[in-house]
């Protein structure tokens, strides 16, 4: 089991930037990856971009060149850096631990943290 705890969010124009960070209870080098969801009014929960305990990323295309996933394991945290926001990233934003075991996947998430873009 792990607690995740996402901060950061919060209101913003659009073209500014914000920075929403995800605290684990505990080693977060335990999971092969975590990751970051988000799901806007109405719609299905979609991926925005994950990180490897390797540290390989992957971003949903409509986030790259915007957003950057990053990781500190010491502090057992990662970040996501969203730049030249725009309206459609309004969303509430969840925090994923992924782990697989006996080629299954074990997911944990947080409570979310909303993120709102104005035009």
């Amino acid at each position: 089991q792990v607690q995740l705890v996402e901060s950061g969010g919060g209101l913003v124009q659009a073209g500014g930037s914000l920075r929403i960070s995800c605290a684990a209870s505990r080693s977060i080098f335990s999971f092969n990856a975590m990751g970051w969801y988000r799901q806007a009014p109405g719609k299905q929960r979609e991926l925005v971009a994950t990180i490897t305990t390797g540290g390989t990323t992957n971003y949903a295309d409509s986030v790259k060149g915007r957003f950057t996933i990053s990781r500190d394991d010491a502090k057992n945290t990662v970040y996501l850096q969203m730049n030249s926001l725009k309206p459609e990233d309004t969303a509430v934003y969840y925090c994923n631990a992924r782990r697989t075991l006996d080629m299954l996947f074990h997911d944990y998430w947080g409570q979310g943290t909303q993120v709102t873009v104005s035009s």
